[in-house]
């Protein structure tokens, strides 16, 4: 029984399911061995690893971008260079679980490479520099000076790349270039891999390190690494005189799609490699609601335990949009498949290191954002939800990528690939029916001509452009200001008028303005909170990622390792999913450092530092309950100012919440840098095309706390700063925006 009549055995309709084929994909072989590589027995290089090594050598070009397909090995030529020479490189990695991941396949390369002198692979992410610094009586500081000056291969992310080169980790007597003059120096490539997951504010602050490397007078190599180019990111570099070099396999013909069995062989023959193995994809076509997709999977869970008795050996996935839905089916899919002898592992942004490290093992994984981002599993059953089109690409990415894994010894080789999409019914009628639909039922197409039926018909989320000339700048002031530090002034005096040019013509504003503006917020902030210093808004522009302000201190009942049981959520997330019990920072703090020294093993505690409040993890709720927040004054003057602002005075309305009274009185103090919509969330969600996991909520006054749907949206710190970018859009003809 093949796969579609799996899906018609249990109940699937044709009304409801729609069947095509992804023919597999193929990537062309380097025309010859670069000079200076020697690799290991069997291996070949790709077109593009022979393209991007020779970009790299060559001094004419300064930033590369390779937008191989996904599986078609970046990584390797990203630091091939590194394995063969004296040459330096820093990978900076959007989440821990893909530095761990791109760690173990660095170190594969290094035995299969067999280099004279073995480059030092060290890995730093903010919880084991703050470790290794307790252990080593360190600062920080010489902490991450230590582990750098250890490493011919760092891998870390790009947030602590950023703060070391605004100075973050140092104390008020330190030159600001204390870290980064030597770490520039030191490392020759700076590798952003999956950078297309990041939004405006961590790529203007991209740009903003790479031009204060660029004009410290160093001519150092940056490489990013994506499937899906950044073009706003091209451009701008561009424009600020960096010499960039664009490696497109798929434009330049180096990819085949081969029709046939006959075909594949002549293509191997030739050596060409394969990236990727064909796929049956099968649409689910579901209403859009939040908890469709988990509705189905319950109701077809028998459907999901045939593919494994049908197909021996299957290794599977099921990708999800909320982590609350994946904790609410691991145990269901547990108690369906143990009696069978399948495994069922739970990863996502909840689950401690040793679930997500066993996760990968499992025969079913179900988890969130965290497995699609890039790390490499072995799969060839998928199940997954997106919510627009480049969620839907990079998770479908995630099969076909092996023929198969080891167990106990043996090789298991899989035989069919198959892949479930769980999307709104409006996408399966835009794709299948119509009078010159795109897609016809099972069809068979190649990957290039799908993936752009895909972003030409499914939503496509909002880029942010306004950010860049908005807020982008802010980050270049205070890095300006810092070249002028009385300790460097003078031997940065070119340096900080040629990294001010730059970013004034980057941004298209001007430093002096965006200075003014920063002196401005800083006295709102004064007048509203009495305290001299401090600048709330400034530092959320300035940041990487925004503050946490709603962040809470989570310990997980439901968390099997104790060391792991140590966690942080948004309130937010709490109020709608989780079960819990109010702790004090007293108990919580007490009871992390007792199981840190009766486990014999440091638990990180410095991100707690901040947390609004405490609590004790019970369970998981079943039906996601409504909350929203309040504010005791009027909102509509706060919204018809058409600013980012800091409010205080904001409260949770949940009335079935016991312990929310607690939270309020904390809350209620909180300064929280804000947006404020005289809109619907829904409403601006969708006129907007927020992402997915936008931090925006509903929010009453005391004039709208009755009306059944809050008429008012608020955002908070840097999802604050960008929905201010876009607010324009609801003004009326005759109101002014303010474009810096």
């Amino acid at each position: 029984m093949n796969d579609e009549q799996l899906s018609q055995a249990y109940g699937l309709s044709d009304r409801f399911i729609n069947s095509i084929a992804l023919k597999p994909v193929y990537s062309c072989p380097a025309s010859e061995v670069p000079e200076g590589v020697k690799l290991p027995d069997g291996w070949s290089l790709s077109w593009h690893q022979a393209a991007t090594l020779e970009a790299i050598r060559d001094p004419n070009i300064d930033v590369i971008f390779n937008t191989a397909m996904t599986g078609d090995g970046k990584s390797l030529a990203a630091f091939l260079q590194a394995l063969i020479t004296d040459f330096l490189a820093i990978g900076l990695y959007p989440t821990n679980e893909l530095a761990r991941d791109q760690e173990t396949q660095i170190q594969g390369y290094i035995e299969q490479f067999q280099p004279d002198i073995k480059p030092r692979v060290v890995r730093l992410s903010g919880q084991e520099l703050e470790i290794y610094a307790e252990n080593e009586g360190l600062k920080k500081a010489a902490a991450i000076a230590t582990r750098t000056g250890q490493a011919e291969i760092l891998l870390t992310n790009p947030d602590i790349l950023h703060y070391l080169h605004r100075g973050a980790y140092l104390t008020r007597d330190d030159s600001p270039d204390k870290l980064w003059n030597r770490i520039d120096k030191d490392f020759d490539l700076f590798i952003f891999d999956e950078f297309h997951v990041f939004q405006a504010p961590q790529i203007a602050s991209a740009i903003n390190t790479m031009l204060l490397i660029k004009n410290t007078n160093r001519r150092k190599k940056f490489l990013f690494l994506s499937a899906t180019p950044n073009k706003q990111l091209i451009e701008r570099l561009r424009l600020s005189g960096f010499r960039c070099k664009e490696i497109n396999p798929l434009e330049e013909n180096k990819y085949q799609f081969p029709d046939t069995e006959d075909q594949s062989h002549q293509l191997k023959a030739e050596g060409w490699r394969q990236v990727s193995r064909e796929i049956s994809l099968q649409f689910i076509s579901l209403e859009p609601t939040s908890k469709a997709s988990e509705t189905w999977l319950k109701e077809s869970s028998n459907l999901i335990l045939a593919h494994f008795q049908q197909h021996p050996g299957s290794k599977g996935a099921i990708i999800l949009n909320s982590i609350a839905a994946v904790k609410r089916l691991t145990p269901f899919f547990r108690e369906l498949l143990a009696p069978h002898g399948l495994v069922v592992g739970e990863n996502t942004g909840l689950s401690g290191q040793e679930d997500k490290e066993r996760s990968l093992q499992a025969d079913l994984v179900i988890g969130t954002s965290t497995i699609d981002v890039g790390v490499d599993f072995k799969i060839n059953f998928l199940i997954f939800e997106s919510a627009d089109s480049g969620s839907f690409i990079q998770r479908l990415g995630r099969l076909g990528r092996h023929d198969g894994y080891e167990q106990n010894g043996q090789n298991i080789t899989f035989v069919t690939f198959t892949a479930y999409a769980l999307v709104p019914n409006f996408l399966v009628e835009k794709l299948f029916l119509g009078d010159s639909p795109p897609l016809e039922a099972s069809g068979i197409y190649d990957r290039s001509f799908f993936h752009n039926q895909i972003r030409d018909n499914y939503r496509r989320i909002n880029d942010f452009e306004g950010y860049y000339s908005r807020w982008g700048a802010v980050q270049s002031m205070r890095i300006c200001r810092q070249l002028g530090h009385k300790t460097i002034k003078q031997q940065y005096e070119g340096s900080q008028n040629a990294f001010q040019t730059a970013c004034e013509k980057v941004f298209n504003t001007s430093l002096k303005k965006v200075f003014g503006l920063s002196m401005a917020w800083e006295r709102e902030w004064q007048q509203l909170s009495g305290k001299e210093k401090g600048n709330p808004i400034t530092e959320d522009a300035a940041s990487f990622r925004g503050s946490s302000p709603l962040g809470c201190g989570i310990y997980d009942l439901t968390e099997s390792n104790e060391a792991d049981r140590f966690k942080t959520y948004d309130l937010p997330g709490i109020l709608s999913n989780l079960e819990i019990e109010v702790m004090t920072k007293e108990e919580f703090m007490r009871s992390l450092l007792q199981t840190a020294e009766r486990l014999g093993q440091p638990i990180a505690k410095g991100r707690f530092a901040h947390c609004l409040a405490f609590m004790k993890l019970r369970t998981y709720r079943e039906e996601r309950l409504n909350w929203r927040f309040t504010y005791s004054g009027k909102l509509d003057a706060i919204a018809d100012a058409w600013k980012v602002q800091v409010l205080t005075g904001i409260e949770v309305w949940q009335p079935e919440n016991y312990w929310i009274g607690e939270i309020n009185k904390r809350l209620r103090k909180e300064a929280l840098v804000s947006y404020v919509l005289r809109r619907s969330v829904a409403e601006v969600r969708s006129r907007l095309r927020l992402p997915m996991h936008f931090a925006i909520y509903p929010i009453s006054d005391q004039y709208s706390f009755h009306d059944p749907t809050a008429p008012y949206s608020i955002a908070f710190s840097q999802s604050a700063l960008l929905l201010d970018t876009l607010a324009y859009s609801f003004k009326s003809k005759g109101d002014e925006i303010w474009i810096a």
